[in-house]
């Protein structure tokens, strides 16, 4: 391919891709927080163009990021969504995929005194990039530098993260040569922050390959659900020896968890999501002190990804779910003042998701969402049946919302027992419940059944 039909690709495919702590870590990160918001107050700019310098300290394979001199553990999130909400929530960094519009989110960040790792993004193999093809391989390394000089000299940046699981269904090894390739340069051209890439899981092959064809990036990036809580076991086992950062994790993933019959992924409520959260975290992240650098939960947003709800921290309507509060908890030890509303049970016909339920269609069904608030504050119930998705994608691409199904709703209390009325056309479908209060705080779950 020659150099100018791959700029015309790329930038097709950027379109295309992606639409969408300890007490101490935390009281010095809040500190430097502090610090950066009060610089870009006295500058009455929307960001002073001076880097926070960013280095990491090996004492005796006993590792430390150190920001603008001081010690920094990452408390992320990945995600551009509500910054001034990470923020307060006591988050400290940012994670994006790209540099898509990375001037505006580098500012919003540094004004709320957050840092961003941002993204690079280059080419999959499963995308249909090549990499035996020479001149696109040099096209990308020179727009992912050209990349990298545009936004080197912002005080946001904490790291660059080149690639999101280009390992992902790949066969080529030769992407671990490009990726050494760019990163070598970047420390050339970039002495003040961090480099790195970013794996889908980690496995003693994938592990060989990196410290063999990788060594100028800084630390391993790994994004990984279940299986996060014993991440620190299988770095030991693969021969992992340097330090690491979890860029994305959260609940079990689709392709990890009980299926009903007609082998559907059975989603986990937003409760169960928010507890896995508080074990995987401790185990995987703060399990592992002077290996692990702190981490990105995922999503600090929404998207649709087998479900509007599996893998975003809000809803689409913009509420924060009970992981929002985990990770405050997390971070700071406290929950909110107003927290968000759980969930106890759900159940179709008094059948749970893993009962695998089967209704007729026509007939009229009775459900029950046992929901519950922490602090007994008020809360909403609202419904909503969607057929299930069939645009299912890999690797996070873009996946098109299934439409809702009106006019099921028979009968409502509005206290978690309502009739609804299974639809007409055979299929596989789901019923939300969205539980939520005045305070912008939810819980949802959702229960798979099958009309026939």
């Amino acid at each position: 391919m020659r150099a100018s039909t791959f700029f015309v690709v790329f930038s097709v495919l950027s379109l295309m891709l992606l639409a969408g702590c300890n007490n101490t870590s935390t009281s010095i990160n809040s500190e430097l927080s502090a610090t950066a918001q009060a610089s870009a107050t006295a500058t009455g700019q929307s960001a002073a163009q001076n880097a926070i310098p960013v280095t990491l300290e090996n004492n005796d394979g006993h590792y430390q990021i150190y920001r603008g001199g001081k010690p920094y553990f990452i408390l992320g999130a990945g995600g551009t969504s509500q910054p001034e909400l990470l923020a307060a929530s006591g988050g400290n960094s940012m994670r994006t995929w790209s540099t898509d519009n990375a001037q505006e989110i580098l500012d919003r960040a540094h004004a709320a005194g957050l840092s961003v790792m941002l993204g690079l993004r280059i080419g999959h193999e499963r995308h249909g990039f090549d990499y035996n093809d020479e001149a696109a391989v040099a096209a990308q390394k020179e727009y992912v530098l050209n990349e990298v000089k545009k936004y080197k000299d912002h005080p946001a940046v904490l790291a660059w993260g080149i690639g999101n699981e280009v390992d992902l269904f790949y066969t080529n090894t030769k992407v671990w040569y490009a990726i050494e390739d760019i990163a070598r340069n970047i420390q050339q051209i970039d002495p003040n922050h961090l480099v790195t890439t970013v794996t889908a899981g980690i496995d003693a092959e994938k592990a060989r390959l990196i410290m063999e064809r990788v060594p100028s990036i800084d630390y391993l990036s790994v994004n990984i659900y279940g299986g996060l809580e014993t991440l620190p076991a299988t770095l030991r086992e693969v021969g992992w020896k340097g330090a690491y950062v979890v860029t994305e994790w959260g609940p079990t993933g689709h392709w990890q968890i009980a299926k009903t019959k007609w082998n559907v992924p059975i989603e986990q409520t937003s409760t169960e999501k928010a507890a896995s959260y508080r074990e995987r975290y401790n185990a995987g992240v703060l399990g592992a002190p002077g290996k692990a650098l702190g981490s990105y939960a995922f999503l600090w947003g929404q998207k649709q990804e087998t479900t509007p709800t599996w893998y975003g921290l809000f809803l689409e309507s913009g509420e924060a779910t009970e992981v929002v509060d985990s990770m405050q908890y997390l971070w700071t030890g406290k929950w909110p003042e107003h927290r968000a509303p759980s969930i106890r049970s759900f159940t179709i016909d008094g059948k749970k998701a893993l009962d695998s339920i089967y209704l007729k269609s026509g007939k009229t069904y009775k459900v029950v969402l046992d929901a519950f608030h922490p602090n007994n504050e008020a809360f909403h119930i609202r419904w909503e049946v969607l057929p299930e998705s069939t645009d299912i994608r890999a690797g996070g691409d873009p996946e098109k919302r299934p439409v809702a199904v009106p006019g099921l709703i028979a009968s409502d209390n509005g206290k978690g027992v309502m009739e609804f009325v299974a639809p007409a056309k055979t299929g596989a479908y789901r019923l939300f419940g969205y539980v939520t209060n005045d305070y912008k705080r939810a819980a949802v779950a959702n229960v798979p059944f099958y009309v026939h």
